[in-house]
């Protein structure tokens, strides 16, 4: 199948990626042209991994990069829009850049013959696909729904692990307005053994945010149990793990630490509890959900003030600034509002993170960034473990090079030692 793939984002590229693994010929759409050259040359505009492999193995083969709408939707059988959802200054959802893929794709499409479907991956409140990209893109094809095919196609993929994800999905749902365009999209993935489930396309989008929203809500639960684990002197992760062991709960996202970040979940229960408000209901779980989590970092601080009291002029180690572990990405990263909370007390930051010191460095450009643990440890009246980074796991001897051995770990992560002074944020 000839597939354009709109957006070159992690969705976008990753998508884009994996539909050509399967055979599929690919053309991405992007109006950033150092992306765009990016990607032709087999190169990345993200990291992922796994993916700059894939790129390497299709770019110019099965797999390009345009920024020609006209010609990527001549080219093409079925258009995926993965561009940008953010969130607007209230947290609810910004379609901007959907609205204009969608004029954009529409523009492109008046002028073709045959039969084209469109396809939103973008996460996308219930009713946009219908309501938002559908009268668009009729309006600016001259067309009308049944000329031209509409479905919405949500993405469950985890960053870090995102192209495993794609081709080893736990599930693959295609929701569509005729059937004929559903039987297209879902052929796609023919390849993948997986079932896929077929719906409409306001209830894939809500599949997509009740997904997202439910992990979020384990998080934020297991925070909140551990926070009151903390003060009852109980070991929260041996509670846990006897609790993820009935079937109706599982063990995953249970473990309890410094919150949840990324590009998915704080915008996507956001953007749900706008949705619930427009439609008259207000959302209090998960309001509650939010809350807990913006709360949660606070407590690293307050941990640490705790033991060392004023932290003016107090050298702190944080080490880990990526929101989560195999992956640069700094969106909505836990450590940002501790980092922001220290600066603010007069604490010097000494920071390291294996990926993320780049683009962290682009938000705070008045701290010392480090290219390895051992020298943003040393002569640090404490450390902040914000990260799963692997190697953070096996940290001992390290710890020697600090002035004052105290470690407040909000990832449960650091064994303990005799030698230094250990805090655990929620155990």
């Amino acid at each position: 199948m000839r597939i354009s793939v709109i957006g070159t984002g992690y969705v976008g590229t990753v998508s884009a990626a994996c539909f050509a693994e399967l055979g599929h010929s690919v053309i991405c759409v992007d109006i950033d042209k150092s992306k765009i050259e990016q990607i032709n040359a087999g190169i990345p505009p993200i990291y992922e991994d796994g993916l700059s492999e894939l790129l390497e193995k299709h770019a110019g083969k099965k797999l390009s990069a345009t920024s020609d709408y006209d010609f990527a939707v001549k080219n093409s059988d079925v258009s995926f829009i993965c561009v940008g959802t953010p969130s607007d200054p209230d947290g609810n959802i910004d379609l901007g850049i959907v609205r204009a893929a969608s004029a954009s794709l529409g523009d492109a499409m008046k002028y073709k013959n045959d039969y084209h479907i469109v396809v939103v991956k973008s996460t996308v409140v219930p009713e946009t696909t219908e309501k938002v990209v559908l009268p668009i893109i009729e309006e600016h094809s001259g067309k009308r729904a049944g000329e031209f095919g509409i479905a919405m196609n949500p993405e469950f993929l985890r960053e870090g692990k995102a192209i495993y994800d794609f081709m080893n999905p736990d599930k693959i749902v295609v929701g569509s307005l005729d059937e004929s365009s559903g039987d297209i999209i879902a052929s796609l993935y023919d390849e993948l053994k997986c079932g896929v489930t077929r719906t409409d396309p306001r209830t894939a989008e809500m599949i997509k945010y009740v997904n997202n929203s439910l992990l979020a809500t384990k998080i934020s639960f297991s925070n909140e149990i551990g926070n009151i684990c903390k003060k009852l002197g109980i070991d929260t992760y041996e509670v846990m793990a006897a609790v993820g062991k009935d079937f109706r709960i599982g063990k995953h996202f249970l473990n309890a630490g410094a919150g949840f970040g990324g590009s998915c979940f704080p915008k996507d229960v956001k953007a749900l509890v706008g949705k619930a408000r427009q439609i008259g209901y207000e959302p209090e779980l998960l309001k509650s959900v939010i809350d807990v989590n913006e709360r949660q970092p606070a407590m690293m601080v307050r941990l640490l003030k705790d033991r060392l009291g004023n932290l003016d002029g107090k050298k702190i180690a944080v080490l880990g600034l990526a929101f989560k572990n195999d992956t640069d990405d700094i969106r909505e990263s836990r450590s940002i509002p501790v980092i922001k909370e220290l600066l603010d007390n007069g604490a010097e930051i000494s920071a390291y993170d294996p990926m993320a010191n780049e683009n962290m460095a682009r938000i705070f450009k008045n701290i010392e960034y480090h290219i390895t643990t051992v020298d943003a440890l040393k002569g640090a009246d404490a450390c902040l473990v914000m990260t799963e980074w692997d190697e953070f796991r096996n940290l001992g001897n390290e710890f020697g090079v600090m002035k004052n051995r105290l470690v407040i770990d909000g990832r449960h992560m650091i064994a303990k030692r005799d030698d230094i002074e250990y805090v655990g944020l929620c155990w």
